[in-house]
Parts: structure tokens; sequence; C-alpha cells
């Protein structure tokens, strides 16, 4: 990650699981609080500050407005303002954010916060999902299968709008590594817009370091900082049980270590979340643990 050991982190929980089909993704953050985030950062010599978790209401039915099928739009969209909001602050504080969820509808508001102090910004989109849907092409409203098509401009004004009006990001400065169960409006969305997927069967054919280059490469050109959407569901299942939409064939722990390595070493990550982690469907806070090997593995942690 692109830290001075003298700028701090930020963490921030968002408990929210409004976007997601399945209760339990609000206690993420907590989990993987649990599993020793703060002192494996300390360790790595950072000086780190938990701001705690914001503020998730249940709402009352779905919540949703009569023209649409988004489920819980209101309040999803109040809780990323506010996340946009907390994260610009950190910003200004000179700390790096790092926002532990939650369901990914939160990285609307993670994007949102930190484009505010920079010219262009690059994602890398780690997932099984390609979360391009909108609610004209969602088969379920679930908001976290939209964040990233929110990013880029595409949905509901509610979310394209949220810490200010437009794109966060553009097409070509966007990756999604590890797909492997995508919608058919998301395929049409993502050929149209001509984003790059690196879906498992290039990581198999090419290997998920040559990916790793080529979507750092990518990611990083002619921006000013990169941001890393880590959904755990883009590991495999045997090693990250504990999400809300696990998907068989994904990528090892070991490998997505790698990922995080090799994020650490090019020095451009400048900001990043971890979602999905779901302890209500883990084995023994598995899933959390290894979130936090993941996170300590971006700061720069090594074997040797």
């Amino acid at each position: 990650m692109q830290l001075r050991k003298n700028r701090g982190i930020s963490i921030l929980g968002v408990p929210m699981d409004l976007g997601a089909d399945r209760r339990g993704v609000d206690m993420g953050p907590s989990a993987i609080r649990c599993a020793g985030l703060q002192q494996r950062l300390e360790e790595l010599g950072y000086a780190v500050r938990d701001d705690g978790d914001l503020i998730v209401r249940r709402a009352k039915g779905y919540d949703s407005v009569p023209e649409s099928n988004l489920k819980y739009l209101y309040e999803i969209t109040r809780v990323t303002g506010e996340l946009a909001e907390a994260v610009a602050e950190m910003d200004v504080r000179e700390n790096s954010p790092l926002v532990l969820g939650g369901d990914h509808s939160i990285a609307i508001g993670t994007v949102s916060g930190v484009i505010r102090r920079r010219s262009s910004l690059g994602v890398i989109w780690y997932d099984a999902h390609g979360d391009v849907n909108t609610a004209e092409t969602s088969p379920s409203g679930n908001i976290h299968g939209m964040a990233l098509a929110a990013i880029l401009g595409y949905g509901h004004p509610h979310l394209t709008n949220i810490g200010g009006s437009g794109p966060r990001v553009r097409p070509e400065h966007t990756v999604i590594v590890g797909a492997r169960s995508l919608d058919p409006g998301e395929k049409r969305f993502l050929k149209e817009k001509g984003i790059a997927v690196y879906t498992m069967h290039e990581i198999d054919r090419l290997g998920i370091s040559r990916v790793m280059e080529q979507a750092i490469e990518r990611a990083s050109k002619g921006t000013d900082g990169v941001h890393l959407s880590f959904d755990l569901d883009g590991v495999d299942p045997d090693d990250a049980p504990g999400v809300g939409t696990p998907i068989p064939a994904g990528i090892s722990l070991r490998e997505s270590l790698l990922v995080a390595e090799l994020l650490a070493e090019s020095g451009v990550v400048t900001s990043a979340e971890f979602v999905e982690v779901n302890p209500a469907l883990d084995e023994r806070n598995k899933t959390a643990r290894a979130a936090v090997e993941l996170i300590a593995a971006l700061m720069g942690e090594t074997i040797l």
C-alpha cells in the first residue's frame, strides 16, 4: 500500500447488510477486529486509529421507491453518504482509509469519499461478481450487486450522486479480478463499457501474477491513486466460507495473498475496503482471520 509509516491508518466499520440477500454481514467489522486487525497493523509499524462503526438503522420492509425494485434504497443512500464524508475527513487528516464491511454496497460511499482529494482514481474490484447491475437489469434488487455500476455513474440518481454528482471512476481505470458469476445484463454492460475483467478463465490461463501486473498497470495509468475493493467471496469458499454469496472454484487464499503482496510492492494503493465477511456462515472466524492476513499483506507484511 502506498503508505509511509508516519502516515496513519484510519479503520472504519460499516455494519450494513441491507444491500445483500442474507443477514449476517453486519457483524463483519466486529469479526475482523476480533481476529486481531489493529494489533497486526501496529506490529507492522503503523499508527492505527479505529474510528468505530457508522450507525445503520434496520429499515422496515424493503424501503424501496415505487418506480424501482431497489431494496432499502433510502437507508443505503444515507449510510453511504455519511461514509463518503467520513472517508474524505480521513484523507484531510492524512490517514489512509481502511473500511470494513458490511455488504459491498458500502463501496459507493468509500470511493465517493476517496475521490474528493484526487483528480483521478483507479479501482481494482476483487470479486466473484461484477456488481454492475442496475434496477433495470438486477434479478434481485440487491444494491450490493450495483455498487460498481453506481461508481461508474450508472443507476438510480440516489446512488450515482452520493457525495457529489457524476461518475467517480472511468471504465478505463477499472479492473475486475476473480469474476466467475455474471448476470446477462452485467455481461452486456462490461463489454459495452470496455471494462477489463479477469475471470477465472484468464487467471487459470495467465496465472495470478501476470493478471495482477496487467491489472495494476491499467488501474494506475493516468491516475493518482488506486482503491482496492476486496470482496471476500472472491476467495474460494474452501478458504473463505463465511460469505453471503459463495461461488465455487475461486482464487485460493495463497493466491489472494500474492495479490495483496504484489499490490503492496507496486505502491499504488491509497485506500481499501474489505467486505462481505459473514460470521453467521463462517467456521470459527476463518474468513475474518483470512481478511486480516490479506490486509496485513497489503500493508507490507512479508514472510521473510
